[in-house]
């Protein structure tokens, strides 16, 4: 795989960290590896904790000319100088979010396993779609997404395509060649070393 062939990596956070801990671990990442975008995802709905770890992961990313976005909170992207938005609920609101953050936003949408959801958030003005999980995960409803969508959309879809969710490295392997960007969390961050965890991750891309 050619270096313009080989997928990007999109670091998503997990949904609960220590602040006072956690920037200087995806500092290690970003320091060690080229990543194109991180996603701040943090389960909790504290306004106040949000704010603060945007605050600080804008300042660990925008030092190191990476993009950041923010999982569902629209109205905190230009508050915090984030670059953009990553919608959970498929194509439903990225039309609204493209007319709130203008178009020089990033504007991302989860569609699950949907081919459809994803050429309607296309189609409506994503930035790019992601899908997954890739691989089975005891969360969720467990419905994994099919390789042939990936096929699909690699072949005949211009936006830009994010693999997602459960990842392996069987599953880098196979879907390296049909994917833009991986979106990689949990995996790596369960580890002492993200860095180490997510370079083994991705060692099928060579």
């Amino acid at each position: 795989m050619s270096d313009t062939e080989r997928p990007q990596i999109y670091l998503v956070t997990p949904p609960e960290f220590e602040l006072d801990v956690f920037p200087d671990r995806l500092a290690a990442v970003l320091d060690g590896l080229d990543v194109a975008c991180v996603r701040l995802a943090l389960a909790t709905r504290d306004e106040d904790r949000v704010a603060r770890a945007a605050d600080a992961l804008r300042l660990v990313a925008h030092a190191r000319d990476v993009a950041i976005v923010i999982e569902s909170h629209l109205l905190l992207v230009e508050r915090h100088g984030l670059d953009g938005v990553h919608l959970t609920d498929g194509a439903r609101t990225v039309r609204h979010a493209r007319k709130e953050l203008g178009s020089d936003a990033i504007v991302g949408a989860f569609c699950r396993t949907s081919r459809h959801d994803g050429m309607n958030a296309g189609e409506a003005g994503a930035d790019y779609v992601a899908f997954g999980p890739l691989g089975l995960s005891p969360l969720g409803d467990g419905a994994v997404v099919d390789f042939d969508l990936f096929e699909f959309w690699s072949a005949a879809i211009e936006v830009p395509v994010v693999a997602e969710g459960a990842l392996t490295e069987a599953l880098v392997a196979q879907y390296g060649p049909v994917t833009d960007f991986f979106g990689v969390g949990e995996e790596i961050w369960r580890s002492e070393d993200a860095l180490g965890a997510l370079k083994q991750l991705l060692s099928p891309l060579g």
